[in-house]
């Protein structure tokens, strides 16, 4: 278990989906990159058909998420996504603005590169913005390099995204 140093609490990070998961994190989604970067809601959209797709597809053998609560509310997630016997993809890695600083992006950003190695995948990529800045620069300690750009308009905004490839 993880610490939070700014609660003196520790975030329980658990594996498994439970009933509400999916729509709270579809919700954190939305209403956080609205308010901190003015995304409009097929951003929220667009998560929740990720996310539905990903439910209901799951596979244990290359799919894995991590949701991060504490005193019961989720503060952060990641999910993997196997492409491939050899590729995985890296999604929804969110931790809430309170708990950001602490560690938290890191532990969750490690637990799914582990579970890509522990799966024998070969690579993880994942795409993301480049008004993201701190989400980048845990991807680049981590390892990830950037590998592809692209503009385009997109969730109400013109945004660059960037796709990140870390080699296993």
């Amino acid at each position: 278990m993880a610490t939070s140093q700014e609660n003196h609490k520790a975030w329980h990070i658990r594996s498994s989906l439970r009933p509400g998961d999916l729509g709270y994190l579809t919700y954190l989604h939305g209403v956080l990159y609205a308010k901190e970067y003015e995304w409009d809601y097929t951003f929220e959209a667009y998560v929740a058909e990720s996310l539905a797709r990903f439910a209901l597809c799951f596979d244990a053998r290359k799919d894995g998420m991590w949701i991060a609560e504490l005193d019961g509310q989720i503060v952060g997630s990641v999910g993997i996504v196997g492409d491939s016997n050899s590729e995985a993809q890296l999604r929804w890695f969110l931790v809430h603005p309170i708990q950001r600083g602490h560690g938290l992006g890191r532990i969750l950003l490690n637990k799914a590169i582990r579970f890509c190695r522990d799966h024998g995948f070969k690579s993880v990529f994942l795409w993301t913005v480049s008004d993201l800045k701190a989400a980048a620069h845990l991807y680049q300690l981590a390892g990830f390099r950037k590998t592809e750009e692209k503009r385009h308009q997109v969730w109400g905004k013109t945004l660059t995204e960037e796709r990140y490839d870390l080699a296993l």
